[in-house]
Formats: structure tokens, C-alpha cells, sequence
């Protein structure tokens, strides 16, 4: 059944061509952009303020990602964010970071609190640093923005965070995990190169928000990891390092089987 769900969503998002808001950070704006674009969706980068009334009533899905903090752009997330769930738009948070530093987790915990996304989607170290600091239990640190942690081992983080906050929550990592806290799914694929290109985590935050724009959550979260599954794991095929890695990938996004995507996502 969800690997029809996969192939609606990709149908859907080709046909709307979803208008997604990112507030996102300053290392991967252009490639979260050419992502978007690649995976037949509009993008929208814009941080002020005072036109997040204006964008949120335009925008079809809302992306928001702290991977270059900033006091001004906090409060445009919450914002807009709240904007957004008004509205009874969709919105995806990426906690870049969370667990490297007090900051970084407060914020994060402090948008999921007030926004309430209907997807949080980051790699295992920072989703288990959530989970971990709103048990009061030791804290799991990342290293920089990088995960310390497999996968496999952030899944019952997960459930936890979705029970919590009533959200989908997005594992990344050699195999990825979505969960609603009451279902759960693996994405297999991908490219051992991905990594080593900046802004393939926060791309995938970005086509998340794309797909949320056009199906359920828990629908949005699978399609998304899948589209990216299988266009990097096509991507590495072809590249002979991360230089030449992007450029197939974003070909590869834009060329999508959306049948062998589809096939990726199995029941955990």
C-alpha cells in the first residue's frame, strides 16, 4: 500500500509544483534550491520578518533549518511557523546541529514546542540529543553537524519525539527510518558519497517539504527519503567523487524513476 502512496505523491508533487518557504542556512541555500527545482517543485528563500504574513499565505509547504543560528532568523521561523500552522499548512524542521551545543538543541526543542511541525527530520545524533534532553537523561553529543550514531539506533528516539510532539519523524542515515510513532518504515539506497557533499541532509529536509506540500505526513516523510535514495544511489554510479557527485545527483532528481523509488521503502 505505501509504495502506491509513494508513487501518488511523486504524481502529485510533479503536478502542483509545490511552492516551498525555506529558512534555512547560508551553507546550502543554492543546493537546497537546485534540489527543489530538480525534484519539480518552486523554491522560496526568505528570512524577514516582515513578509512572512505575505509568503506564508503563497507558500505550499514551509522548511526551517537552523544550521546557521541567528537571534533575527529564530524569530522568523517561529513566526512564520506559526503562520504556516494556522493557515493549516505543512511545515518541516530540520535540527541541524541539535546536541553539539545547548544552543542548538534549545532551539530546536523551543520550534518543535511552539510551531509544532508536522515533520522533524535530521540525522541519528540529533534526534536522539532531543529525545535525550527532554528525558533529562545524558546527552548524546554530534559532532558538528555530523551524525555519531547510526541510524537504526535513533528509532525509538523516534517514536518518542512523534508521540510527543504528534509529528512524523525522519531518520537519515545508511538506511533511513520514519516513523509516526506508531508505524514505521525503512528507506534503503543512497550513495556512501552523499555525506561528503555539503547540503545533502538539508536537501532532503527541502524535497520533504515538497512532498509535504502534496500528501500526509507519514506519506511525505517515505516519498521524500526515497526520491533522494534513489537519486543518489543512481548519482553514485556515475560520479567518481564528490565533484562530480552533485551535478548526477540533481540530473538524477530531475530524471526520477519514480518506481524504483517506490520500491525502496519497506515496513520496519
Amino acid at each position: 500500500m505505501m509504495n502506491r502512496n509513494i508513487l501518488d505523491a511523486v504524481r502529485a508533487v510533479y503536478e502542483k509544483k509545490p511552492l516551498v518557504h525555506s529558512i534555512t542556512n547560508f551553507v546550502v541555500m543554492q543546493v537546497s534550491a537546485n534540489a527543489l527545482l530538480a525534484a519539480h517543485a518552486s523554491p522560496l528563500m526568505a528570512h524577514a520578518a516582515e513578509e512572512m504574513d505575505d509568503l506564508t499565505t503563497i507558500d505550499d509547504a514551509l522548511v526551517l533549518n537552523i544550521g546557521t543560528l541567528d537571534p533575527d532568523w529564530l524569530a522568523s521561523m517561529e513566526l512564520a511557523g506559526s503562520l504556516m500552522k494556522k493557515k493549516g499548512k505543512p511545515v518541516v524542521l530540520d535540527p541541524v546541529g541539535a546536541g553539539a551545543s545547548a544552543l542548538r538543541t534549545r532551539s530546536a526543542l523551543r520550534l518543535l514546542d511552539m510551531v509544532r511541525p508536522d515533520i522533524l527530520r535530521g540525522n541519528a545524533s540529533e534526534i536522539m540529543a532531543l529525545a535525550s534532553e527532554i528525558r533529562s537523561a545524558d546527552r548524546v553529543l554530534t559532532k558538528g553537524v555530523d551524525s555519531r550514531n547510526e541510524s537504526a539506533e535513533a528509532v525509538a528516539s523516534a517514536r518518542e519525539l512523534a508521540a510527543r510532539f504528534s509529528c512524523t519523524v525522519s531518520v537519515s542515515g545508511e538506511t533511513d527510518f520514519i516513523t509516526d510513532g506508531r508505524d514505521t518504515f525503512a528507506v534503503e539506497g543512497g550513495s556512501p558519497l552523499m555525506p561528503l557533499v555539503t547540503g545533502m541532509g538539508c536537501s532532503a529536509s527541502a524535497v520533504t517539504g515538497a512532498y509535504a506540500a502534496c500528501a500526509p505526513s507519514l506519506v511525505a516523510a517515505c516519498a521524500a527519503m526515497a526520491v533522494m535514495a534513489s537519486a543518489g544511489e543512481k548519482a553514485g554510479k556515475k560520479a567518481s567523487g564528490p565533484g562530480s557527485f552533485l551535478p548526477a545527483f540533481l540530473d538524477e532528481l530531475y530524471l526520477l524513476d519514480a518506481g524504483d523509488a517506490a520500491r525502496r521503502v519497506r515496513r520496519a
